[in-house]
């Protein structure tokens, strides 16, 4: 089933005698019973006002359609949806819908949260086919009772999203990462709450998979430059500056 509007999922919803599959982008390879309810008509940027710092899209609009979108003017959705393709061995493309119904943000939810965090507003049919509006589409009419973030994670079990309301945030001039190899895990672990617990904003730490520790840094380039090597004063050892680091964490 793949209904093509808000209205017609909720006749679908209605109608259903057995449990309903949600199917988003296919990025997650969730299973499960039930008879499959794609939510790929349901897709479209609707609203984006890059003024106000809104987008508003439908829940079956890909991620990749969205930051084409907000590259255009030089922003960004700050949580970092992460990309688990790869790692799941998984294809398909992710849909924001799919990417609100299970939390997915990325490493940068430490200094800017999470997916949560910059939802403004969400439209969904509940299980009895009620279509539900909560929040709004701009920051200064989010009011009443915060179905909206209520509705992050719940992977599907409150209802199906048809649109969501998001806060996007600019660009930045420059993002660069410090790596250091040859770290035992103690000392990977130790460097990384380092450098987190450090004062100069960083906005991802991880491990990769040949045992290196990444550490971003990110902001206007002047900045970027004086914390990279002040970070590095302080962790002491051995430090590669990767210059325009952005694909390293994509990948």
């Amino acid at each position: 089933m793949i209904p093509q509007s808000e209205a017609e999922l909720a006749d679908m919803i209605k109608a259903a005698n057995a449990p309903l599959r949600i199917a988003g982008g296919g990025t997650r390879g969730i299973g499960g019973d039930g008879m499959a309810l794609d939510t790929g008509g349901l897709g479209g940027v609707r609203l984006y006002e890059p003024g106000a710092l809104t987008l508003v899209a439908g829940a079956g609009t890909s991620v990749a359609e969205i930051e084409t979108t907000l590259a255009a003017e030089n922003q960004r959705l700050a949580f970092e949806p992460s990309d688990l393709r790869d790692a799941l061995g998984t294809s398909g493309e992710s849909t924001i819908g799919g990417v609100v119904a299970t939390g997915a943000s990325g490493p940068r939810r430490i200094s800017v949260g999470a997916v949560r965090d910059h939802m403004l507003g969400v439209r969904f049919v509940d299980g009895t086919g009620t279509p539900v509006k909560n929040g709004g589409r701009v920051m200064k009419n989010v009011t009443g009772y915060d179905l909206v973030k209520l509705m992050s994670g719940s992977h599907g079990t409150l209802g199906v999203l048809t649109e969501v309301s998001l806060k996007v945030l600019p660009d930045v001039e420059m993002q660069a990462s410090l790596r250091l190899d040859g770290l035992t895990t103690a000392q990977a672990v130790q460097t990384m709450c380092g450098a987190l617990g450090s004062p100069y904003e960083v906005s991802g730490a991880a491990r990769d998979l040949d045992g290196a520790v990444l550490l971003r840094l990110e902001g206007f380039e002047n900045s970027v430059r004086y914390r990279a090597q002040a970070l590095m004063a302080k962790l002491g050892g051995d430090a590669t500056l990767i210059e325009n680091s952005a694909d390293v964490w994509r990948d």
